[in-house]
């Protein structure tokens, strides 16, 4: 992929003022600084680490060494706020509010009650309280190659791996100042908990899938927009021309670090062309749906997240889970949670246990998992997981090198992922700040295949 790079170059010309030939070049600082100010904020006060190594590890590679170099980082713990200052001016600020992570300070944001509950692990026989290590030689191996940052490859900088076979942690590393209860972006991760929450919605007949998303915005009669149903926005074949591209002045990133009310921005694109004909993946469809999953709670942020607590988190043993809203109130359910390497596989051995709870209570209807992880359009990709069952190059790749084919993931950019082997009982979460191209997918497929033959 070379989405990171171009949108690096991008930023940098435009921070160095020399992009006056490219349209709008303000809007890249914009971006670039948002992107900064966010992923530093969310990082130092819901992550709990060292705002000068996550602008080094996860920042900069986005932005590139130039780019990163022309901006400024001020983090204010006093007011939880963190700043960034481009050559003459503050360019972006965002500020963190207890049990809703960060967001961009942006015109016309709502406020948010902060909640500084924190919820603890449970001690359910998933594991125990201390860092559990592996006895099988090959599993251990693995685990040195999906960490080890080997000389003329790309940087992988993994913080997190965690493997649960039947129901129980039997092996897990973290990188220096992370441990098992350290939170984690999720990035698109997060898309697979938008999966989750309208399953809910299924479960109690609120939502059905196959209707159209019936947003306001489409309602005027002719508009080809409203035909796009929910089941399009989740497998990502919308028709919407709403890129998600390698250019900080793509549709998605101006959706992300330049508007408050995100799901309006989303709604307003027009459309390219029907819906079901291509496979178009953007974090636009998600935005929409977790609009409409809101809708159906009720309550706004504090809603949704009571919602998520009582009806998802709890049952499955999570403990403590961010969720991020934006200026609307609206969850942010294409890019941002936050929880341990150890909850995220919780949330796996839920679609790992055909949308079951630890004891047996159906959370998700009988068949969504089936139908979550079924692939569309040949594409790698079902409803918010990506999948090998279909006929794509890539998927045949991960299969020929030891991921079975009825695996499927959640994945998010640079290296976060939930890995889910049904017929193996496996459930693997793997995250980190890696490098294009495979963001360090190889290793994984590889620590996947030894798991399997080890722990059978």
């Amino acid at each position: 992929m070379r989405k990171k790079a171009l949108i690096a170059s991008a930023i940098t010309l435009a921070l160095a003022g020399t992009a006056w030939a490219v349209a709008r070049p303000d809007q890249a600082v914009r971006v670039g600084a948002g992107l900064a100010a966010h992923h530093v904020c969310s990082m130092t006060f819901v992550g709990h680490q060292d705002p000068d190594a996550i602008f080094r590890e996860l920042v900069t590679p986005m932005l590139g060494e130039a780019g990163a170099k022309l901006l400024s980082v001020h983090v204010d713990r006093d007011r939880q706020s963190v700043s960034v200052d481009g050559l003459v001016s503050t360019l972006a600020t965002a500020s963190y509010t207890p049990g809703y992570g960060c967001r961009l300070d942006l015109p016309g944001n709502e406020p948010l009650a902060a909640d500084p509950h924190r919820r603890p692990d449970t001690d359910d026989g998933f594991a125990p309280g201390s860092l559990v290590t592996t006895d099988k030689p090959a599993v251990a191996q693995a685990l040195d190659r999906v960490f080890a940052e080997r000389p003329g490859e790309a940087p992988k900088v993994v913080k997190a791996v965690v493997i649960v076979k039947d129901g129980k942690v039997v092996a897990e590393r973290y990188a220096t100042g992370y441990g098992i209860h350290s939170p984690l972006i999720s990035f698109s991760v997060a898309k697979s908990f938008t999966n989750a929450f309208l399953g809910m919605l299924a479960l109690d007949g609120k939502v059905d899938v196959t209707a159209p998303l019936n947003a306001p915005e489409w309602r005027r009669p002719g508009d080809a927009r409203a035909a796009i149903r929910i089941e399009d926005l989740l497998r990502m074949q919308s028709g919407l021309d709403a890129e998600e591209a390698e250019s900080p002045f793509s549709m998605v990133a101006k959706m992300e670090f330049l508007h408050g009310d995100m799901a309006g921005y989303a709604a307003a694109q027009p459309a390219a062309e029907a819906p079901g004909k291509t496979f178009d993946y953007t974090s636009a469809d998600t935005v929409l749906l977790d609009r409409l999953i809101g809708g159906h709670v009720g309550g706004g942020a504090a809603g949704l997240r009571e919602f998520a607590h009582r009806r998802l988190f709890d049952p499955l043993h999570m403990g403590d889970v961010t969720m991020e809203f934006d200026g609307k109130g609206t969850f942010i359910g294409s890019t941002y949670v936050f929880t341990s390497a150890r909850d995220y596989a919780r949330f796996g051995l839920l679609y790992l246990n055909d949308g079951k709870a630890p004891d047996g209570t159906r959370l998700l209807p009988e068949g969504w998992v089936n139908w979550s992880r079924t692939s569309a359009l040949g594409a790698p990709y079902g409803a918010g997981f990506w999948t090998n069952d279909g006929p794509s190059d890539v998927a045949r790749y991960r299969v020929e090198g030891g991921f079975p084919k009825d695996g499927f993931f959640a994945s998010g950019t640079m290296g976060q992922r939930i890995y889910i082997v049904p017929s193996e009982h496996l459930v693997i979460t793997r995250f980190g700040y890696s490098a294009p191209p495979n963001y360090g997918i190889e290793d994984d497929v590889r620590l996947i295949r030894a798991a399997i033959e080890a722990y059978r």
